[in-house]
């Protein structure tokens, strides 16, 4: 069941998202060369919960992290631990989510550590304005197919391709709620969009072939191929005119 939010349900995902949002630039300014992931993990923790939040990742579905950080040809789903170390030349994926009065914010960003490839950088810049060719269409009355064709199409004509085995969905009240979002569609087709729908739409894409495997951990998505993958999330609201961005700073 899709469910629709109402202003002051909305008012509440603008702080979470808010939230969100400022606790990926504190990952942005705190990535540096030598550092581990878990302690990447833990500055991120300490600000959600300095804001009022909570990170909604810890404990999910035994999820052992506070944030999903992922390294080069890691996809989604990445562990923070004291034994992975974030090198030069490394593109990190952090995705976060903050809960904040019982709503959720979600949102995920690709960063380059210092000196990097050009095909990572072109890769990074890519996934980011997929996510944004989807906002052009993520208006009341298209449909869930329009989205993840417009993400799909971009991609594949930057030489690139989307993973399809996971999808964005739905969020509000629980972290994951209808309807599933997936970087590929149909134009016309899947559910219709409607004001007050609240999405995360997040591009992951990958420098080679689509297919992805999961790793022993049971979390940890990497590249079948081994080549690089990028992501990029952010929550939105559908309204009567252009959907708004919750997980930007300054919302609320």
């Amino acid at each position: 069941m899709i469910i629709i939010k109402n202003s002051e349900q909305l008012k509440l995902m603008r702080i979470a998202g808010r939230i969100t949002a400022e606790a990926l630039m504190v990952a942005r300014d705190a990535i540096r060369p030598g550092m581990t992931t878990l302690e990447l993990d833990t500055k991120i923790r300490h600000y959600i919960e300095k804001c009022g939040a909570t990170p909604t990742f810890l404990g999910y579905n035994g999820f052992p992290g506070s944030a999903c950080i992922s390294l080069n040809q890691e996809v989604i789903h990445g562990i923070p631990s004291n034994k992975r170390i974030i090198h030069e030349g490394d593109i990190v994926k952090v995705d976060v989510g903050a809960r904040f009065r019982g709503y959720n914010g979600d949102s995920a960003r690709t960063f380059p550590v210092g000196k990097v490839s050009d095909e990572a950088l072109r890769l990074i810049s890519v996934t980011e304005q997929s996510f944004y060719e989807a906002m052009k269409v993520a208006r009341a009355g298209n449909r869930i197919g329009d989205i993840g064709h417009a993400v799909e199409s971009f991609v594949i004509s930057n030489g690139f391709s989307v993973v399809k085995s996971f999808t964005g969905h739905g969020v509000g009240a629980e972290l994951h709620e209808e309807p599933e979002i997936p970087n590929y569609g149909r134009p016309g087709r899947g559910a219709r969009l409607y004001p007050g729908m609240t999405l995360a739409i997040e591009p992951m894409v990958n420098a080679g072939t689509e297919n992805v495997k999961v790793l022993r951990d049971g979390w940890t998505v990497v590249t079948a191929d081994g080549k690089l993958s990028a992501h990029y999330e952010n929550s939105i609201a559908i309204t009567e005119s252009d959907p708004i961005l919750l997980t930007e700073i300054g919302l609320d």
